[in-house]
């Protein structure tokens, strides 16, 4: 039987940290497929084709991915794609509460997919998009933090 799991964010843009727990987790599935939130509560920077695409270019060096676009609940969602599982990332204790809530409300809604939460190495513990987004704006060096193909987009996106 093989085991899927899916990773969803909105990955605004994609960073090193969520390549990290992307390729922790491809060890423990025999398919993941990162799911692209398309948010109505959200104004994202890059549009839902430009985020798909830095995705797919950022994890074609792990061969048991692929990423989609969705809406709606991603319980739904994994029902609908037969996963087991819902990747989430811990970065900090802070993040705990939330994606313990959701993942309670998760297993209530859809018993059969469980969530699983894994940690980033340490050295993107405190990395995610909003943060990467605004270092960007004001032209700061994000080169460690993001794959090439994101770092050019951010370029073209604020023009520097």
């Amino acid at each position: 039987m093989s085991v899927i799991a899916i990773y969803p964010g909105t990955f605004d843009p994609i960073t090193n940290g969520h390549i990290d727990i992307l390729e922790r987790a491809s060890g423990l599935f025999e398919k993941i497929i990162v799911t692209v939130a398309n948010n109505p509560s959200k104004t994202p920077l890059f549009t839902d084709d430009e985020r798909l695409v830095m995705i797919r270019e950022s994890i074609n060096h792990i061969p048991n991915t692929e990423a989609v676009m969705f809406s709606g609940l991603v319980v739904d969602f994994a029902i609908k794609t037969g996963a087991k599982a819902i990747i989430r990332g811990l970065r900090a204790l802070s993040d705990f509460e939330y994606e313990f809530q959701m993942a309670l409300m998760n297993h209530k809604l859809a018993p059969e997919v469980r969530t699983v939460f894994l940690m980033p190495n340490e050295k993107y513990t405190y990395l995610n998009s909003s943060l990467i987004r605004q270092l960007a704006q004001f032209n700061a060096d994000v080169t460690e933090f993001v794959p090439d193909c994101v770092l050019q987009a951010l370029t073209q996106k604020f023009g520097h």
